[in-house]
């Protein structure tokens, strides 16, 4: 699973095999791991723009 990005003891990566799953980035800290799910902020965006 390819790093995109590390915050401290934070790792967000993305897996490539959620192809049937809505756009999102994994989360990891000390072996927990999380989903973000990224379409919740495209709509934001969509909503209140830049």
């Amino acid at each position: 699973m390819p790093t995109i990005l590390r915050v401290g003891p934070y790792r967000f990566f993305i897996y490539a095999g959620d192809r049937d799953e809505p756009r999102h980035v994994h989360v990891e800290r000390d072996d927990i791991i999380a989903a973000h799910h990224t379409d919740l902020v495209e709509a934001w965006h969509d909503y209140f723009g830049n």
